[in-house]
C-alpha cells in the first residue's frame, strides 16, 4: 500500500513538471539583455505603470523567476514583458519569441508605416468604438521601438499615393464638406482644451471614422480640396491621439498619432506632420524616453515641416525641441532653442492665416513649456517664474485643463523649494480648476500632491491636513 502511494505521488510530480517546463526562450532573451531578474522586474513595473496597468505594481524578482520557470504573466503581462525586452535589445520581441501567446492584444509594433492609411484608420476606429473589441487596444503597450520614423522616400511615396485618391470615388466631395469638417475639428479641439481628453473622445473617433473617412474615399473637384480634407482628417486623428494621451491611454494615443502622420503625408502637409511629431515627442518626454523624444522633436523641426509652418506653430515645435534638448543634457542648445521659439511667437500676428490647430498656443503656453524645460534642467527659480507668468496670462475659462496642470506644476516647484504652505495655496487653486475636467494629467497632478504632502501629514499643519483630505476626495471621485 505504501509503495502504491509513493508511485502515485511520483507520477503526479512528473505530470506537474511536464505541465510547467522551464521557458528556455524567455531565459535566452533575458540573457541577451544582460539584465538580472530583479532588473527585469523593475523595468516591467515601469512599463506597466506607464501604460496604467497598476495591477502589476507589485511585480518583483520572484515573478520573473517564475515566468522563466514556466508560468505565464496574467492579462496584459505578456505584452508588457515583450515591450520591456524590446526596449533593451533594440528590436521588436514578439510573445512567440519568448515562449508565450498574447491573449487579446496585438503582438506587433503599435505603428506599421506599410499599412494603407484608410484601412488602418477604419480598422483602428472600429476597434476603438466597440466596447468589447476595445480591450485589444487597452491590452497593448506603448512601443518605444515603434517610434522609429520611416525614411525620406516614404514621405515622397505617400504624397504620390495621396494624389491618386478619389479618382474612382463615387460621392462628390466639395469645399462645403471641407468647411464643415474644419468646423467640427475646431469644436472638438475647444472641448478638449477646456474639459480634458476624457470628454468626447469617442465622439471624435466616431466622426472621424464614419463621416470623414467616407469623405476621404470620395471624388474631389481639385487637389486643393483633396489636400485640405486629408489635412483636416490628420488634425482629427491627431486630436483623438492627443485626447488619449491626456487621459493616460498611451498606447491608443500612439496609434492615432501614427495615423495622423500618414494622413498628413498623403496631404503633403509638412507642418501638419511636424505638429504630430511634436506631440509624439511631448508624449515620449512625459514617459521618460528622452533620447527618442529628441529624435522626434528634431524631426518636427526638419526642413519644410518648420519652414512652411506659420510663426506660431514654429514656436510650438521649438519649445518642445528645447525641452527635449534640455532633458538630454544639452542645456546651451536648449537655451538657444527657447530664444528662437520666443522670437517665432513674437513674429506671430493676430489675424494671420493660421491653421486652427495652433489657436491655443500663445504667451501662456510658451511660458508653461519654458517652465517645464527650466524645471527639468534644475532651474527651480526660473521655472516658478515662468509658471506664474503662464498662470497670469492664460484665459483660464477657455484653457481650463492646461491651467489646472500649470497650477499643479507650480505647486510642485514651490514645494521643492521648501515653501509648502505656498504650494498648498497653489494646489488648492489647481483643485478648484479641476472641477468638471476628465484628464489623466490632472489626475497625475493630484496624485503627486498626495505624494509630496505625505511627509507633512503628521506635523499637524492645518493647510496640509485640509488640502490632503480634499485631494483624497478628488481622487476618489475620479476613480
Amino acid at each position: 500500500m505504501v509503495r502504491v502511494v509513493k508511485d502515485r505521488l511520483a507520477d503526479r510530480g512528473r505530470t506537474m513538471v511536464q505541465a510547467r517546463q522551464a521557458n528556455a526562450k524567455l531565459a535566452a532573451v533575458i540573457a541577451e539583455t544582460g539584465l538580472s531578474h530583479a532588473q527585469v522586474a523593475k523595468a516591467f513595473v515601469r512599463v506597466a505603470l506607464e501604460n496604467d496597468a497598476r495591477e502589476f505594481a507589485g511585480v518583483g524578482r520572484s515573478h520573473v523567476s517564475h515566468w522563466v520557470g514556466g508560468s505565464k504573466p496574467s492579462g496584459r503581462g505578456v505584452v508588457i514583458l515583450c515591450e520591456v525586452l524590446s526596449r533593451r535589445v533594440g528590436r521588436t520581441i514578439t510573445p512567440d519569441e519568448v515562449g508565450f501567446v498574447a491573449e487579446g492584444a496585438s503582438s506587433g509594433s503599435a505603428l506599421d508605416w506599410r499599412i494603407d492609411t484608410l484601412v488602418e484608420l477604419t480598422n483602428l476606429g472600429r476597434v476603438d468604438v466597440d466596447v468589447d473589441r476595445r480591450r485589444v487596444l487597452e491590452g497593448a503597450a506603448y512601443s518605444v521601438a515603434a517610434l522609429a520614423l520611416p525614411g525620406g522616400t516614404w514621405w515622397t511615396q505617400m504624397a504620390e499615393r495621396g494624389g491618386t485618391r478619389g479618382a474612382a470615388g463615387v460621392r462628390s466631395i466639395g469645399r462645403g464638406d471641407l468647411d464643415a469638417v474644419r468646423d467640427m475639428a475646431s469644436l472638438f479641439s475647444r472641448v478638449d482644451q477646456r474639459r480634458g481628453g476624457g470628454h468626447a473622445r469617442t465622439a471624435v473617433v466616431q466622426y472621424l471614422t464614419s463621416d470623414v473617412a467616407s469623405h476621404l474615399q470620395g471624388r474631389f473637384p481639385d487637389d486643393e480640396v483633396r489636400h485640405g480634407m486629408f489635412s483636416v482628417a490628420s488634425e482629427l486623428a491627431y486630436l483623438a491621439g492627443w485626447m488619449a494621451f491626456d487621459n493616460a491611454e498611451h498606447s491608443i494615443a500612439q496609434r492615432y498619432f501614427g495615423v495622423a502622420v500618414k494622413l498628413a503625408a498623403e496631404a503633403d502637409d509638412s507642418p501638419m506632420a511636424g505638429h504630430v511629431l511634436r506631440a509624439m515627442a511631448h508624449q515620449a518626454l512625459d514617459l521618460g524616453h528622452h533620447r527618442k523624444a529628441l529624435d522626434l522633436a528634431a524631426a518636427s523641426m526638419d526642413g519644410q515641416r518648420y519652414t512652411r509652418a506659420c510663426p506660431r506653430e514654429r514656436a510650438l515645435f521649438g519649445v518642445v525641441y528645447a525641452r527635449a534638448l534640455g532633458m538630454n543634457g544639452q542645456k546651451s542648445a536648449a537655451a538657444e532653442a527657447l530664444i528662437r521659439a520666443e522670437n517665432d511667437l513674437a513674429a506671430a500676428q493676430q489675424g494671420d492665416d493660421e491653421p486652427n490647430r495652433v489657436f491655443f498656443f500663445g504667451e501662456a503656453s510658451l511660458a508653461h513649456e519654458t517652465a517645464c524645460a527650466l524645471r527639468d534642467t534644475g532651474d527651480l527659480v526660473g521655472a516658478a517664474h515662468e509658471f506664474r507668468r503662464s498662470v497670469r496670462t492664460r484665459k483660464a475659462a477657455t484653457f481650463t485643463r492646461t491651467h489646472a496642470v500649470t497650477l499643479g506644476y507650480l505647486g510642485d516647484v514651490q514645494a521643492r523649494q521648501g515653501a509648502i504652505e505656498e504650494a498648498c495655496s497653489t494646489w488648492s487653486s489647481a483643485l478648484d480648476a479641476m472641477d468638471g475636467i476628465r484628464s489623466g494629467r490632472t489626475r497625475q497632478v493630484a496624485s503627486n500632491m498626495r505624494s509630496v504632502l505625505s511627509p507633512f501629514r503628521q506635523r499637524g499643519i492645518r493647510t496640509v491636513v485640509e488640502l490632503d483630505a480634499r485631494v483624497a476626495l478628488h481622487l476618489a471621485d475620479m476613480a
